[in-house]
């Protein structure tokens, strides 16, 4: 804002300056309205254009403005106060009320006065001009003065709630990125430590009770152990990639999606005796960053899961394609499908997250999922779209439970 108010300035001392000359006396008077000129041209013309770098010296110096009004005074002698000078005059305690507040627009204000008081008493002596006429200016100054320190409160206002908008809006960006986090790491230790762990704590209490029977059998106890082994050293590993995916840097890394589903599918499989069929053309199927690769896996897990624990499934299709621009993902299960009432905030409530990471890790893709019963006559059908523009670029994501 004092940036335009030299502009302003420079622009009056501009059209002001020809008129100061005319009137000037010959010889030293031109010399000393010409200095003055210059002087004043070039001070508002530096704090116009460089106000950051020059601007602290006024405001640690305020007889810098003070020189300046009485520099400027000379070339309000010699143009008389009816010119565009006048405007320079009040510009004065304006500029004082912006930088030095209302002590230094009162002191402005009063100098300005008195120097136009001063000269219209000179230059009109002869004159039997109104008083207020000669009022007129310096009443101007102390309006601009009032002004000016009415503004600088209120910029000082705007910036002290600026500044306490900007904290505000740090933390809860900082709390909701806390928030975030705790619900990635609580998905990922849901579907993978959990249920692992999980696993872990069943074969071993399978253990113990055929170890405890009259008759144990050594191969079955064999089975068992070699079960229970094989699941911790699978916890051991994704607690491995889970503190891998913390500490990973932001290269955006692809991998196949394919492989890593007949794997976990065949593992399912040979594990709860399930029947599971995979279908989709391996060759159409994209590479996917490592973080969509991952999502769509642990709802594929998630979904298998729900129908192995819950839906007393017999059979469950697993499906891939990519239809229109979309990455389709299908798992459909012939169980006894959801209860009716089922909604995300039910769950959340009752302490069953399974449907809700689900619903998390879509958005966290990018993709849009739909749990429900679909096109078919009985149980549950989890269907992720991908868009494919959203393995190279964030996409909003859409939620239908």
């Amino acid at each position: 804002m004092c940036r335009q108010v030299f502009g302003f300035r420079l622009a009056m001392i501009a059209l002001a300056a020809p008129a100061a000359l005319l009137h000037a006396a010959p010889g030293l008077g031109v010399r000393l309205v010409g200095v003055a000129v210059v002087v004043t041209f070039m001070v508002s013309y530096v704090l116009f254009r460089d106000w950051e770098r020059f601007g602290p010296l006024l405001l640690r110096h305020p007889t810098l403005l003070a020189a300046d009004t009485l520099i400027g005074s000379l070339l309000l002698v010699s143009a008389g106060p009816d010119t565009t000078l006048a405007y320079v005059s009040v510009c004065t305690p304006l500029l004082a009320g912006l930088v030095y507040s209302w002590r230094g627009a009162a002191c402005f204000a009063s100098l300005q006065g008195l120097i136009l008081l001063l000269v219209h008493a000179t230059l009109k002596a002869d004159r039997h001009a109104p008083v207020a006429e000669a009022l007129l200016l310096p009443g101007l100054c102390v309006i601009a003065g009032a002004m000016g320190s009415t503004l600088r409160g209120l910029m000082l206002r705007f910036g002290a709630a600026t500044q306490a908008l900007t904290t505000a809006q740090a933390r809860l960006a900082a709390a909701e990125a806390v928030s975030a986090e705790r619900a990635r790491l609580a998905r990922e230790m849901h579907d993978s430590v959990a249920k692992t762990l999980y696993g872990v704590a069943l074969a071993a209490d399978g253990l113990a009770a055929t170890a405890s029977a009259e008759a144990p059998d050594p191969a079955r106890i064999r089975d068992q152990a070699d079960l229970v082994s094989r699941s911790a050293r699978r916890a051991a590993t994704e607690s491995r990639e889970l503190l891998r995916d913390l500490r990973r840097e932001g290269v955006q890394e692809m991998t196949p999606l394919g492989p890593e589903l007949h794997s976990y599918v065949r593992d399912f499989t040979s594990r709860t005796s399930l029947k599971v069929t995979c279908s989709f053309p391996p060759l159409d199927i994209p590479a996917l960053p490592v973080a969509s690769a991952r999502h769509l896996l642990s709802i594929t897990a998630e979904a298998l899961e729900n129908a192995h624990r819950h839906a007393s499934a017999t059979q469950v299709d697993v499906h891939v394609a990519v239809v229109g621009g979309l990455l389709r993902l299908s798992v459909h299960d012939d169980g006894r499908g959801l209860p009716p009432d089922t909604t995300l905030e039910r769950l959340r409530a009752s302490g069953h997250f399974g449907l809700l990471g689900m619903v998390e890790r879509a958005a966290q893709a990018g993709a849009r999922i739909r749990i429900g019963r679909g096109d078919r006559e009985r149980g549950t059908e989890v269907r992720v779209e991908l868009p494919l523009s959203a393995l190279t670029a964030p996409a909003p994501a859409s939620r239908e439970p």
